[in-house]
Formats: structure tokens, sequence, C-alpha cells
């Protein structure tokens, strides 16, 4: 086992090495710039998304496909994931998480767009897009595409299934000291409920959970944060110089270059908001939207909401800790972070972690799937998800290390493809943003 984590470790620090990481938030920056900075509509694009009603032809509304989607990118990454990039690669790591949401909104409308312009609709009425099909599509590059849902399909089981039942029955332990086995048991059950029922299924679950569970975390961590309101200078300060000049060594903490402060706050950031991933945008094109601007612009929040607040707001906990010096990782350094107010930090990340984590298994298995019909047809549906619930028992007893190794090398290779189409298709998502939102007409049916 402990061979086996080495190579996984090894093979993560290569994918993830300079190359990746250039490519990744190099897109980021690139379709700010060709998008005249489309963050500057985040406000557009909240209000646009808190409509319920059908717009045009898709399986749920925009609403939906967009808690869906934040259901899968806010879970363990916005908790552990955090903490975990802190422990290695320092308080600096967090500034680096920040910045690749900020520029991570372009890249997320960008994959939206193109997959609400490629998608199509199969003989039961229902939408299937995604980078697959804008591969194929929009690039005529079948091969590509059909490696892009093959990595999405081994992928989904990484990021959105066992990552997510690990932190949890890891933290559940730690805190009623429940057996692994015991809490992976009830998270199968549940998943098992939903997710038969399909997307329609998924997203009313998502769409009532999905508010309850950010409202309650935000609020929980700004009341820490005023609690212990004295040293946030210093942890904002922490923050902004180990960005760049790295952390020195400091109680049981052995110290981060400003290599990796870039290389985890990168790495973890795409975890958590999976822009340029290519796996919101597969939810995406199963909205009822009136054109694909439209739909591009409420799955962008997707990214704001994720990481440039509810990241941040943990990055802010954990730093404004002294737990980090202590060598803990993953969900022991988060546990520690928030149990050091008694009771209410406690019950802040215990809610707040329950809630993530049954949710991104839910978005996930969405994603997983249309990979997997994309790739077998409808028939491979019904066997992925019971692959799919079985995966959430034995995600829960495997080792941390190995779980988010394995999810690291899958991400990576799973950016890649999608990250080429929408640079070679920038001209095509500069165009239609041109013709519904430049021009003024977010409105036209398209």
């Amino acid at each position: 086992m402990q061979q086996l984590e080495n190579l996984l470790t090894q093979i993560s620090n290569l994918v993830w090495g300079i190359p990746m990481l250039a490519l990744l938030f190099g897109t980021h920056i690139f379709l700010t710039f060709r998008l005249k900075f489309i963050q500057r509509y985040i406000g557009k694009a909240i209000k646009l998304s808190f409509k319920r009603e059908k717009e045009g032809a898709g399986d749920v509304s925009q609403f939906g496909a967009l808690t869906t989607a934040l259901a899968a990118t806010i879970g363990t990454g916005n908790i552990v994931g955090v903490a975990t990039a802190v422990a290695a690669g320092g308080p600096g790591a967090v500034l680096w998480m920040w910045l690749t949401g900020v520029f991570g909104i372009a890249t997320k409308y960008s994959e939206a767009l193109l997959s609400v312009k490629y998608r199509v609709q199969g003989k039961d009425g229902t939408m299937s897009g995604g980078p697959m099909y804008v591969l194929e599509r929009g690039m005529n590059m079948k091969w590509l595409a059909i490696i892009f849902a093959a990595l999405t399909a081994v992928t989904a089981f990484g990021i959105g299934n066992m990552v997510q039942a690990n932190s949890i029955s890891t933290l559940v332990k730690e805190s009623l000291n429940i057996p692994t086995w015991v809490s992976g048991i009830i998270m199968t059950i549940l998943t098992a409920v939903v997710i038969l029922g399909g997307i329609k299924s998924i997203a009313n679950v998502c769409e009532k959970l999905v508010p309850f569970m950010a409202i309650f975390y935000i609020l929980g961590c700004i009341i820490l944060l005023c609690i212990n309101y004295s040293s946030l200078p210093a942890t904002f300060s922490l923050i902004f110089n180990g960005a760049f000049t790295g952390q020195a060594a400091l109680g049981g903490f052995l110290g981060a270059s400003a290599k990796e402060a870039i290389r985890y706050g990168i790495a973890r950031g795409l975890f958590s908001n999976e822009s340029g991933l290519g796996s919101a945008p597969i939810v995406a094109a199963a909205a009822q939207t009136k054109n694909p601007t439209r739909q591009a612009l409420v799955s962008s929040t997707g990214t704001f909401w994720d990481t440039v607040v509810v990241c941040a707001m943990t990055g802010l906990v954990v730093v404004n800790s002294d737990q980090w010096m202590k060598g803990l990782r993953g969900a022991q350094l988060t546990h520690a972070a928030f149990t050091e107010i008694p009771y209410v930090g406690s019950i802040i990340l215990t809610v707040g972690l329950l809630t993530f984590v049954f949710s991104t298994i839910l978005g996930w298995s969405y994603y997983g799937e249309k990979a997997a019909e994309y790739l077998f047809g409808p028939k491979a549906v019904k066997p992925y998800r019971i692959v799919w619930v079985a995966a959430v028992m034995i995600g829960s007893v495997l080792s941390l290390p190995i779980v988010w190794s394995f999810a690291d090398i899958t991400n990576a290779l799973m950016a890649i493809p999608n990250l080429v189409s929408l640079l070679f298709l920038s001209g095509v998502i500069v165009k239609e943003t041109k013709e519904y939102l430049w021009d003024g007409n977010l409105d036209k049916e398209g």
C-alpha cells in the first residue's frame, strides 16, 4: 500500500508540473483578456442565476443546472482541499486558490457556452452536452472526445466520489469515533436513493440543499473570524507574503517555497472550482436556456461562489488558527482549525462537510454517467450508477493519500483536452458573446 501511495504521489508531481500549471492558469488569463474581462458581468450573471422559469429547450431550469454544478463543485475541496493546500504549500496557497477562482470565471463561462452551443438532443428528448460533444462537433476530433469522456468517467470516481466519501468518514471517526464503514454504509444508501431518479431527481435535491449549505457555512466562517478578529491582519500578511516568497519553517511546519504555494494553490483551486476541468458544462448543457451566452453567465457564477467566496472563507479560518504549523494535514487540520472554537466550530465543520460531500457525490454521478453514455450508449447508465454507489463505500475506507493523489492525476489528464478545445474555439466564444451579450441581445432565442 505504501509503495502504491509513493507511486501515485510521484505521478501527481509529474502531471502537476510547470507545463500543466502554465496551461491551466494561462488559459484563465487568456480567456479573461479575450472576453474583455467577462468577470465584470458577475452581478448580471448572479441575477440571472436565480431565475427558475423555463426559458428554452432543456431538462432542468437554469437554477437547477447551477445548483447541481455547485453541488458537485462545493465539496470537500472547499474544506479539506484548502487545508491540504495550506499544509503542503503554506498560507500563500490560499491566495493562488483565490486568483485561480477570479480568473477561472472566464474559463467556466467559456466552457459552458460551448457545451450549450454544441449540445445534442436524444431520442427521449433529453439533452446531452459537454466537452466531448464540443470536441466532436466543434473541432471534428472525435478521438479526443472519446479520450475526454473516458477520463471523465474514471475521474468522477476520484474527485466526485471516493475523495468525498473518504473525507466525511475520516471526520466522523475523528469527531464521533464512528467506524468508517458505518458512515460509508449510510452514505451509500442515501446516494442510491437519489441518483436512481436521474438528473431531475438530483436537481430537485440540489436546489434545496445547496443554498442552505452554502449560506450556513459562510455565516459560520464569518462568526469564527469575528471571534478571532484580532489576528486577521497577521493572517492576511501571511497569505500575501507566502504567495510570492514562500513560508519559512515555523513551529511544526516544515516550510514551503513560493513554487509549492503556486503549485498546490492552483491544483487545489482546480479541484475546488473545476474551471477548465470540463465537468460543470456537462450539466450546463441540460439547462432550459434561451441561448448559450445566457447559460454561460449563469454557470460562471459557480466559480465565484465556490472559490472567490467559500474557499477564501475556509482559507482564512485555517490560516487564522495556528493548527497548520503543527504538521497536520487534510481532515485532521481542518478539524483542528475549526474546533479551536468550542462547540460552534465543530458544528459548522460537521454540518458543512456532511452537506458538501453528499451534494458533490450527487452532482458528479451525473457527470460520470453522461460520459459513460457518450462512450457506450444509454445502456451504460444503470450499470454505472450501481458501480458509483459501490465506490462510495470503497472510498470511505481507503487511506487519504491514495485517494487525493489519484484525484489529482485524473484531474490534470481530464483538463488537457478541454483546455485545448477552449483555446482553439476561443473565436467562437467571442462571436457568441458579442452577438448576445455585447450587442444587447441576451433575451434573444438562439
